[in-house]
């Protein structure tokens, strides 16, 4: 029973990647129709924020410290973080040991900035396309991205540590512990996909948003500039995946093909869910992200060789199978 309480929760923070990323892509093409390929280079770019944001307040100048001498008795030059020379070595080293949360409100304003530019610059132009052109333009898009990512840090996985005080393992019951920054992260994707939720319910903004997405055309006759309010909402579904691309970071150390890696599952999710139902794509999320955990045991592994990377894909065929549309999809999307 511990073992299953441990698969599920593993589930969970993956489910909590797999719903974030499906909750910005059903966000894309419920609002606009596009189907943005390039959303897992999104989830990518918020990860090297990370990686940008500690690399910065880490910055440092060489002093020599009379103090500390090498083996030939000759004074020793010390790294010391310009930070730290600001705000004083307890505070600079606090910024530092917090980088990553930090990274997260690095990244919205810069996520948002390029969800506006993908957006005006290139998909603007393939609204009326057919989906598969669609699907090309993003997919080379995403590639462009990956590869310039992967020319100015390297192929290697570069590890962002979560804080100290996050990072060790939390006792939640008898003989069962679990890493504490994976408990903050599905605490933190809770908390976004609820925000997400609330604004397009309780807001006028989200209200127009939702009634765009349902009649487009009728709104705009009421002379509202949806296109504007929909370019928004491309830019807020950046910054969902950017900020849990910044989050994923400590437990999945940040490389140039991780948003290919959640690219095709988040497709996957989004499919099973209901192509333009948000609650679907969430759900969707943390229920295949449970079953994919599940099936990495090592009994199911031996029961069924192989089942763990093909999981997803068997629940995503039966589910097609008898609900076309997917879990909660709606009638006349994608047919």
């Amino acid at each position: 029973m511990d073992g299953i309480i441990l698969q599920i929760l593993n589930g969970l923070d993956k489910g909590s990647a797999y719903a974030l990323i499906a909750l910005g892509l059903t966000l894309i093409f419920g609002t606009l129709g596009v189907v943005n390929f390039a959303h897992g280079a999104l989830f990518m770019i918020g990860a090297f924020c990370t990686v940008f944001v500690q690399r910065l307040l880490n910055l440092s100048f060489e002093t020599i410290d009379p103090t500390k001498t090498d083996f030939l008795g000759n004074p020793m030059k010390v790294k010391t973080p310009y930070i730290e020379s600001w705000f004083g070595a307890d505070v600079g080293s606090a910024i530092i040991d917090w980088s990553v949360p930090l990274a997260v409100l690095f990244s919205i304003p810069v996520m948002i900035l390029i969800g506006f530019v993908m957006e005006r610059g290139l998909i603007k132009h393939f609204y009326k396309r057919e989906h598969a052109d669609q699907i090309l333009v993003t997919f080379g898009l995403a590639i462009v991205l990956q590869e310039v990512v992967k020319a100015v840090y390297g192929a290697n996985p570069i590890q962002t540590p979560a804080p100290d005080a996050l990072s060790g393992v939390a006792t939640l019951a008898e003989g069962i512990v679990y890493p504490v920054w994976r408990i903050v992260y599905f605490g933190f994707a809770t908390v976004i996909i609820g925000g997400v939720f609330a604004f397009l319910q309780f807001t006028t903004f989200g209200m127009v948003v939702r009634a765009g997405m349902a009649d487009r055309e009728t709104v705009g006759l009421l002379g509202i500039n949806i296109d504007r309010r929909f370019t928004i909402m491309f830019g807020i579904a950046a910054a969902v995946a950017g900020m849990a691309g910044v989050m994923y970071g400590p437990i999945n150390a940040p490389n140039y093909h991780m948003g290919m890696d959640f690219l095709v599952l988040s497709f996957v999710v989004v499919v099973v869910g209901g192509m333009g139902s948000l609650p679907g794509a969430v759900a969707a999320g943390f229920l295949l992200g449970i079953l994919e955990s599940i099936a990495s045991t090592t009994w199911a592994t031996t029961t069924i060789p192989g089942i763990n990377q093909i999981i997803i894909y068997l629940v995503a065929i039966i589910i097609l199978l008898t609900r076309p549309r997917g879990l909660l999809g709606k009638k006349g999307v994608m047919e």
